[in-house]
């Protein structure tokens, strides 16, 4: 399994550490081909609309392209990425979750915390402590109904997921607990072992299925 992180801004490289601490093979994405060769994606934190800037239109519609099909995993900025709803201000999301989420709800720099929330699903049971560094973050203000919270500070959803998607507020790569990284690379498993599933049985696996989506796209077109 081979997991990459987006290196275009941000703090890309404790996410590096904490997966490669994990066990997982870790690939640094600074180029739109590298989604052609991983199983899961990270996206850091950073600053969302820098992100949008470095990515360029063909960047974009090739990430909202592989989250629609691979795990990918956001924090912070990257949380904000995957929403469908960008508030404060509205802003392009990849509409991997269906989630309205508010930039910098917490505050600016200075504000910055750390808290203890807690964490509602997890390898370990259920309602376990977990401590969540909070840098300029998001807030969700709303989901949808298919999306499952994982995690919440007070009475605020902090972490979620949807399909093969996952997102946190947070910053889960500055703290000691390895289990929401751990809970990502448990999705990524899956996600792999479904698709090695389906070219046994004759049906595409999750390449297949991208490179089909790309070529009928390019005939449209």
């Amino acid at each position: 399994m081979k997991i990459g992180v987006l290196a275009l801004q941000g703090d890309f490289a404790a996410h590096h550490r904490r997966l490669e601490e994990l066990g997982a093979e870790v690939v640094l994405v600074k180029k739109p081909e590298q989604l052609d060769e991983i199983d899961g994606l990270v996206i850091p934190g950073g600053e969302s609309g820098t992100f949008l800037k470095l990515l360029g239109a063909a960047g974009f519609e090739k990430l909202k392209e592989f989250v629609r099909l691979k795990p990918t995993f956001g924090t912070c900025a990257g949380a904000i990425l995957l929403a469908s709803e960008v508030e404060n201000p509205k802003q392009q999301g990849l509409g991997a979750i269906d989630m309205r989420i508010r930039r910098n709800a917490y505050g600016r720099q200075i504000d910055s915390s750390i808290r203890e929330g807690k964490l509602l699903s997890d390898l370990d049971g259920s309602g376990s402590p977990l401590e969540m560094v909070f840098i300029r973050a998001p807030k969700i203000e709303h989901v949808g109904k298919g999306v499952e919270i994982i995690a919440m500070e007070g009475s605020d959803p902090v972490a979620v997921r949807q399909g093969r998607a996952m997102a946190a507020t947070f910053h889960p790569e500055l703290s000691d607990d390895t289990r929401v990284h751990r809970a990502f690379l448990n999705m990524a498993r899956e996600a792999l072992v479904d698709g090695t599933r389906g070219v046994f049985r004759g049906g595409p696996s999750l390449s297949d299925e991208l490179i089909r989506r790309r070529r009928e796209e390019k005939d449209r077109s």
